[in-house]
């Protein structure tokens, strides 16, 4: 065993890094609804939804600045510093995504509300409440076998959203004739799918976590 690893189990470490994340994770929740509501909204009901997510971000990127200074002020962390900083950014990247998306609407004057953005917004919720069950079991790993589910199931997320994504694709080189609306549209589809992909980017880090700790 390396002499690193020796260290963080024998000595005691801050908690702080476990609450943080967790509180970074309720954010991207609290995101991930807002963003479902703003399809079929009014242009003014819109606004206000984006500014929630605006104002969630910002929020976020606070938390985020918070982990790496507990991370260069704090000796013994819980797991690896790297793995650290990777999940923050990769948490940070989904709130990014979410809150880009959801920009465009009020951006690009959209009021779409297609059966592809519907799912692609459903999954993107269903990955962060994921996410979030998946940050919890930090605090533990003595039940690895419930954060493999957790990766499992986030990855088939990730799959499934790449098939709506094409066929979104796919339905809009076929149906939409304004190539402005198409642009449009295409970007919007773009950020929702590439939010899913940040998803399963920190499973990928809860699972480096997970196979150095077993």
């Amino acid at each position: 065993m390396k002499i690193d690893r020796l260290i963080q189990i024998l000595l005691p470490h801050d908690e702080k890094f476990y609450t943080l994340f967790e509180e970074s994770t309720k954010l991207l929740q609290k995101a991930s609804i807002t963003l479902r509501k703003i399809l079929g909204a009014d242009p003014a009901q819109t606004r206000t939804l984006v500014l929630e997510i605006e104002d969630l971000e910002h929020q976020a990127d606070e938390v985020t600045h918070r982990i790496f200074a507990e991370l260069n002020s704090t000796f013994v962390t819980p797991f690896d510093r790297e793995d650290i900083h990777q999940l923050a950014s990769s948490l940070d990247d989904i709130m990014d995504y979410i809150n880009g998306s959801a920009s465009r609407f009020v951006l690009y004057n959209i009021q779409a509300d297609t059966p592809y953005m519907r799912r692609l917004t459903e999954i993107i919720q269903q990955q962060v409440e994921a996410v979030g069950k998946g940050v919890t079991y930090l605090r533990d790993f003595r039940n690895p076998s419930a954060l493999q589910e957790i990766l499992r199931e986030v990855n088939e997320y990730e799959n499934d959203a790449d098939t709506v994504f094409a066929l979104a694709v796919a339905d809009l080189f076929e149906n939409e004739k304004n190539v402005i609306e198409l642009i449009k549209l295409k970007e919007i589809y773009v950020g929702l799918e590439t939010a899913t992909d940040r998803c399963e980017d920190v499973v990928n880090v809860l699972e480096s976590i997970l196979i150095k700790h077993a």
